[in-house]
């Protein structure tokens, strides 16, 4: 295979790890902006959406379209359940304080999953088979165009949402100024509770259709939180247009440095991606920088 068609391999192949990237990205960016929290349980609420399926599908013999229904209903529903029970009772809680809340909320989920559901990896069937399909000089398989067409309705719906509906304003008010919000009759405390449950569906959705290319067991999470995280910090945790091209960058570099390279240094990029772009631009690559008047 000559070099122009490996690359043109590891584009296809790295556009569609970067749309999960970027799924999971705008998940964090929902949390962090109603809230101010960086939600490090967000991985594992992807790992619950795959493991939940594997649960409805091969235990209960659910249909698959019933089984990743009920998934995201689980995760969603589990993703409230932490927010009501570990970030809504805290009084005026430190940064530091609710960081260490969402990692040890994702240390328990994760053991609890280990225990209930075993240390083994499962693997989801293909939506519509596993047959490649010829793109130009590059293979492409129906789950791929999947991840592309699902990412591209949740981000799609997402966008409209938080622009013409009126819960999806009153969240962007919380965003921008959470007193504010609350002075003029917001309920901040239901737009948290709403940001969590956008965020949990998010999480599980990306975990359903990565599922069947890279499987999933109770520790796949943690990689891909962290590397969601990424996505949303070279967005400028926006979530909008700037976490969605963080994501497919993400998946991009990633994919071409462990074809052209070394495999092994797949996931090394991503945090070099991420410190580099906290050391020489934290506000991210999409983002303007902003100005604090005096």
């Amino acid at each position: 295979m000559e070099l122009s068609d490996q690359i043109a391999q590891y584009l296809v192949s790295g556009l569609s790890t970067g749309a999960i990237y970027a799924l999971i990205g705008i998940g964090f960016a929902i949390i962090y902006n109603s809230t101010e929290i960086i939600n490090f349980a967000q991985g594992e609420l992807v790992m619950l959406g795959g493991m939940f399926t594997i649960f409805y599908l091969n235990t209960l013999h659910l249909p698959l379209p019933l089984a990743i229904l009920l998934a995201v209903a689980s995760t969603t529903a589990a993703g409230l359940i932490f927010e009501r029970l570990t970030i809504r009772p805290l009084k005026s809680p430190t940064p530091l304080a609710l960081i260490i809340i969402t990692i040890g909320g994702s240390i328990l989920i994760r053991g609890i999953t280990m225990m209930i559901g075993g240390k083994d990896t499962h693997a989801l069937p293909a939506f519509s088979g596993s047959e490649p399909i010829l793109i130009g000089s590059a293979t492409i398989l129906p789950q791929h165009l999947w991840i592309f067409a699902l990412t591209a309705v949740a981000i799609t719906l997402n966008k409209l949402f938080f622009q013409y509906t009126i819960t999806g304003k009153a969240m962007r008010a919380c965003a921008v100024n959470r007193r504010a919000a609350g002075l003029v009759g917001i309920d901040v405390k239901k737009m948290v509770f709403f940001s969590f449950a956008i965020s949990s569906s998010l999480g599980a959705l990306a975990g359903i259709i990565v599922a069947p290319l890279t499987m999933t067991s109770y520790d796949v999470g943690i990689m891909l939180g962290l590397k969601g995280f990424c996505a949303a910090i070279i967005g400028g945790l926006s979530g909008g247009v700037g976490t969605v091209l963080g994501g497919l960058l993400l998946g991009v570099l990633e994919s071409l440095g462990a074809g052209l390279i070394s495999s092994g240094y797949k996931d090394a990029i991503a945090f070099i991606i991420l410190l580099l772009i906290l050391f020489l631009r934290p506000q991210g690559l999409f983002t303007k920088a902003q100005t604090e008047r005096v």
